[in-house]
Formats: structure tokens, sequence, C-alpha cells
């Protein structure tokens, strides 16, 4: 009998899947290197990975099994652990490619702020309701809210450093330019950037509504953007 599929943060003392998926995407490259590179594009993976994910959101990952993935999917169990040799393997391309795709959002809706505060109330809005409508990740929150949280505040900081050297990398970029003043301390302000982001996702509110754009926009001019004033 096959065993369910493991949730993302479950080894205990280990990273989370969660975590090394979002570090991969931040770190570029090609997020399909560790498959054999016969399989890496074919029609076959790429139908794997679509029905991980349709199944994931239906389900949860906690009852999904690799037998169940590869039966949706029309092949067989050998095939599937060709390409993904187990799996959290497969948990791991389903959720990477699925933060790919945020990530790539959330470039594109920062790129039309025209100031360094509207970038960064852009980007504060644009992660939250990405996240939280996400049919996969949004969903686990929900449903199986043990499964995905601990993999983001429980795995030694990966997640959350991986996100703050992002946005202190993007902060510094602006600094460089000019648009933010010399005096602001980059690496504090988008650690508690990051810590604020994280925390709405993974703790409701009975303050903020967080499915209320302008709202999350007026919050982040009121509190984010002072700090970038040094």
């Amino acid at each position: 009998m096959e065993q369910p599929l493991p949730a993302l943060g479950a080894v205990p003392g280990s990273d989370s899947l969660l975590g090394r998926a979002i570090a991969e995407v931040f770190a570029g490259g090609d997020l399909t290197d560790d498959l054999p590179a016969d399989v890496r594009e074919d029609d076959v993976t790429t139908r794997l990975l679509d029905t991980a994910y349709q199944h994931f959101c239906r389900i949860g990952i906690r009852r999904s099994t690799m037998e169940e993935v590869a039966r949706r999917a029309g092949v067989s169990r050998v095939t599937a652990y060709r390409r993904f040799a187990t799996k959290d393997a497969l948990v791991k391309h389903v959720i990477r490619r699925e933060f790919r795709r945020y990530f790539a959002q959330f470039l594109t809706e920062v790129q039309q702020g025209s100031t360094a505060a509207d970038r960064v109330v852009i980007g504060f809005v644009s992660s939250l309701r990405a996240i939280r409508n996400n049919p996969l990740i949004g969903g686990l929150m929900i449903t199986e809210p043990d499964v995905l949280i601990p993999s983001i505040v429980g795995d030694g900081g990966l997640m959350l450093g991986t996100v703050q050297r992002f946005v202190a990398g993007q902060l510094r970029q602006e600094q460089h330019v000019g648009t933010i003043s010399p005096g602001v301390d980059v690496e504090l302000v988008a650690e508690l950037m990051t810590r604020l982001c994280c925390s709405f996702l993974v703790t409701p509110s009975f303050v903020v509504d967080l499915d209320d754009p302008e709202q999350l926009g007026t919050l982040a001019r009121r509190f984010l953007t002072p700090m970038l004033n040094g």
C-alpha cells in the first residue's frame, strides 16, 4: 500500500520542500535540471505536473499518492517514478512551478509602479493576493494549514530568509539609482516587510480585509513606504 505524500516540511530538523522550492525559483536557472535530460520538457512530464497540481488542489497533498497521480495522468507508476524519483520530488516540482508563475506575475505588476513607493505598495498587495488566491497554495492554507504553515515558519528561516534577500536586493537597486534614501537600512526594511507579509499570510486578521486591495494598499502606504525615507 503506497503511503500518502508527506507534508511539505515533514522531516524534523530538515529544510522544507516549500523553502527549497522558493529558493530555487529566486535563484533562477532551469527548474527542471534535476530531471533526466530526455524527459524535462516532454508531454508526459507536463501531464504529470498538471495532473498532480489538479489533484493537490482537489483533495490536498496529504491524501494524494503517486499511484493516483500516475493513474489520473494515464501513465504507469514506473513512468512517473522515472521522471520524479520520489514523492517529495513531484511535490517540489509542482510547488516551484506555481511560485515561478507567481514570481513572473509579481515582476510584471511591480514594473507598473512609477515610483519606489508605488512599487512597494504594488508588491505588497500583489504578493498577498496572488498567494492567497492561488488554488494550490491558498487552498492549502485553508484546508491543510498544518501541512503548509510549518514549512513557512518552521524551516529554520529558509523561506523567510530567501524572500528577505530578494526584497533587500530590490530595495538596494532602488537605492543605487537614487529612488530611495541612501540612509535606508535595506536589510532591516526588507526583514520587516517580509515578516509583515508572512504574518498576514499565515494568521487570519480580524482588522484588515486581506481580500480588499484598496485596504491593503492604504496599509502599505501608511506603514511600509515611510520606511523608504531612512
